[in-house]
C-alpha cells in the first residue's frame, strides 16, 4: 500500500460519513470509523493472498486452534486502530483482554488524527471490541468471511451494554469488500439524525470507499431463515418446532454456516430471521462483545428485532460481565423474531 492509496481510502470514507446523509459530527468517531475501514481494506489483502491452511500452534479462548490467519488479521486491526490515535482500549475473540492502545502505549502516529486526540484528551477515546476474522473455518471452501467490529465511548468494555455502543460495523469479504455501518442516535451525529444503517464498498482496485447501499431497513416480516447450531434441535424440542415450522411454511433456507454472511443476508434481502440456539449437548458459541453486541445493535438501528435466546429481551442489554460471555441470539425482521419467542418462550 501507498501513502496516496491510503490517503484516498481515508478521505473517501470520512466524506461519506460527514455527508448530511449520514451525519457524524464529531471527527473523532470518524477517525475511529476510517480506521476500521483501513483495517478491512488491509485484511482484504491478507485474505486474497492466503494459500495455505497453516495453523500457529496456539488456541484462542473458545478452544480452537488458531490459523495464522487469525493472528494476521487481529494484527492488523490491532495496527489499524493503535495508528488513529483515538481508541483506548481493545479486546478481540484472538485477543480476549483489555488491551491498551493508546497513541502512548506504542510508537505515535505522525497523522493529524493522533494530535487531535491528544487535544481533546480523555473524552477523545473509544474502546473497541471486534472478530477479525469471523467465518475462518469454511474460508477454504473460498466463502464470504468477515469482521465484526462494536465501538464503545470511553476506556473499557467490560460490564458496558451492547446498548451503549455509538456505532458497530461489519465487513465483508468475498467478491467484493464491503463494511456496513450503523450509527445510532447519539451526540455524536447530528441531533436530526436517526438510526441508520448503510453499507460502503471498496472499488477502484482498493483506492475508494463508494456507498454501495443507503438507509437499508427491514421490512416487518419476511420468510427466508439461516438456523446455527442445527445440532442443538436434537435434544432442544423447541428449537426443534420452531425449524420444522420454517421447512412446513415453505421458508427459503439461507446458510453457510458462517455469522457475517448469515446475517448480512439478512440485510441484503431486508427481511428474513437468523437464530442460533443452544441446548444441554450443544452450548452456545457466540460472545457478546465480539459479535452479538455490535451485529444486534446493526440489527435494531436496520428497525429489526433481537433477543437473547431463552429471555425476552434485546440482545443489547446483556451486561458484558465476562469479555467471554456467550449467549444464543435470535435476529431479524420485527415479525419473525416474535415467531421466533411463540415458539421458544413457551
Amino acid at each position: 500500500k501507498t501513502k496516496e492509496v491510503v490517503t484516498k481510502r481515508e478521505t473517501t470514507l470520512s466524506r461519506i460519513l460527514t455527508s448530511k446523509e449520514h451525519g457524524v459530527t464529531d471527527e473523532r468517531l470518524v477517525h475511529a470509523i476510517v480506521a476500521l475501514g483501513e483495517a478491512t481494506a488491509n485484511i482484504s489483502g491478507i485474505l486474497s493472498n492466503y494459500v495455505n491452511h497453516t495453523y500457529a500452534g496456539t488456541q484462542n479462548s473458545s478452544g480452537d486452534d488458531q490459523l495464522k490467519l487469525d493472528i494476521d488479521c487481529d494484527n492488523a486491526v490491532f495496527e489499524a486502530i493503535r495508528s488513529s490515535g483515538v481508541y483506548a482500549i481493545a479486546a478481540s475473540e484472538e485477543t480476549p483482554v483489555e488491551t491498551d492502545v493508546s497513541s502512548t502505549s506504542s510508537t505515535p502516529s505522525s497523522s493529524p488524527n493522533n494530535k487531535e486526540a491528544k487535544e481533546e484528551g480523555e473524552e477523545s477515546v473509544f474502546s473497541l471490541g471486534f472478530d477479525p476474522l469471523d467465518g475462518s473455518s469454511i474460508i477454504d471452501a473460498n466463502f464470504s468471511v468477515g469482521s465484526i467490529f462494536g465501538i464503545w465511548p470511553g476506556k473499557g468494555v467490560l460490564n458496558r451494554t451492547g446498548r451503549e455502543q455509538i456505532a458497530s460495523a461489519v465487513a465483508i469479504y468475498g467478491p467484493r469488500t464491503t463494511l456496513c455501518i450503523a450509527l445510532p442516535t447519539s451526540p455524536h451525529v447530528s441531533p436530526e439524525k436517526k438510526s441508520c444503517v448503510f453499507e460502503v464498498t471498496l472499488t477502484n482496485n482498493y483506492t475508494t470507499w463508494e456507498v454501495s447501499k443507503e438507509d437499508i431497513k427491514l421490512e416487518p416480516s419476511g420468510k427466508v431463515f439461516a438456523p446455527g447450531n442445527l445440532r442443538a434441535t436434537n435434544d432442544n424440542e423447541n428449537y426443534n418446532s420452531l425449524i420444522q415450522h420454517y421447512i412446513t411454511d415453505r421458508y427459503t433456507l439461507r446458510y453457510t454456516g458462517g455469522m457475517v454472511p448469515d446475517v448480512y443476508h439478512i440485510f441484503t434481502k431486508k427481511k428474513g430471521v437468523f437464530t442460533n440456539v443452544s441446548s444441554e449437548k450443544a452450548k452456545a458459541k457466540l460472545r457478546v462483545l465480539y459479535e452479538v453486541a455490535p451485529l444486534g445493535l446493526m440489527v435494531e438501528c436496520a428497525g429489526g428485532m433481537t433477543t437473547h435466546e431463552s429471555e425476552d429481551g434485546s440482545v443489547l442489554d446483556l451486561v458484558i460481565n465476562d469479555l467471554d460471555r456467550r449467549c444464543g441470539v435470535c435476529f431479524g425482521s420485527v415479525e419473525e423474531v416474535k415467531k421466533y419467542k411463540e415458539f421458544m418462550f413457551k
